[in-house]
């Protein structure tokens, strides 16, 4: 059964730190702001994207800071999936993700807004809207042009200029810098849902 957003907004920091510890029960009460923080810092450490707790740097104190701001189940759900293989055509977790295979599963899973299967039809999908660069948010969908063609590949920002996408064949999800000159040429636009609206949505039809 998906999980469902209100579960998520609950228990964030108890799935984190259930990918990290293995635990086996998430904690009774809802999490406080630094016991988010402790988990997207956990993730960071364990993904190898931070060196080691005493020596983190000032932008990953931000990232860490934004994404436990914002409070982004979306974000979170999908850190969860760092390091998972790249596969063509890949829907889950278990058989490994392509770029819009990635977006697609961690949308439905957190929010249960199902998102068409390509990049560039997530791109023109009528239930998003678009937003500039200089008014990205974390959960917005980010996209490039990598294959000679508008909106051939697509990520999620989660702040600090940083988005998280499967790359190519023969990698894994990653964490990415959108201000590397590679991705800076390459970006096409963003899309944002209303997180409003798919959580109303939710609460109004559940889904079984």
């Amino acid at each position: 059964m998906p999980f469902r957003p209100r579960l998520l907004r609950l228990c964030v920091a108890g799935f984190a730190a259930a990918a990290v510890f293995g635990a086996s029960a998430a904690p009774e009460t809802p999490p406080t702001p630094s016991q988010n923080s402790d988990a997207v810092m956990q993730l960071l450490l364990q993904k190898g994207l931070v060196p080691s707790a005493t020596a983190v740097s000032d932008t990953t104190q931000g990232l860490v800071q934004q994404v436990r701001d914002t409070a982004s189940d979306l974000v979170m759900s999908a850190m969860n999936f760092l390091g998972v293989p790249y596969r063509r055509g890949g829907n889950s977790a278990e058989e490994g993700f392509d770029c819009s295979g990635f977006t697609r599963h961690v949308f439905e899973r957190s929010l249960g807004l199902v998102l068409p299967r390509r990049a560039d039809q997530q791109a023109k999908d009528g239930a998003l809207t678009k937003v500039s660069r200089d008014e990205l948010k974390p959960g917005d969908l980010v996209f490039f042009n990598t294959m000679r063609r508008a909106f051939s590949h697509v990520g999620i920002y989660i702040g600090d200029g940083k988005f998280i996408h499967a790359p190519r064949t023969g990698s894994e999800v990653r964490i990415e810098d959108m201000r590397q000159s590679y991705w800076m040429k390459r970006f096409n636009g963003a899309r944002r849902a209303d997180l409003d609206d798919a959580a109303r949505a939710e609460t109004v039809q559940p889904r079984n």
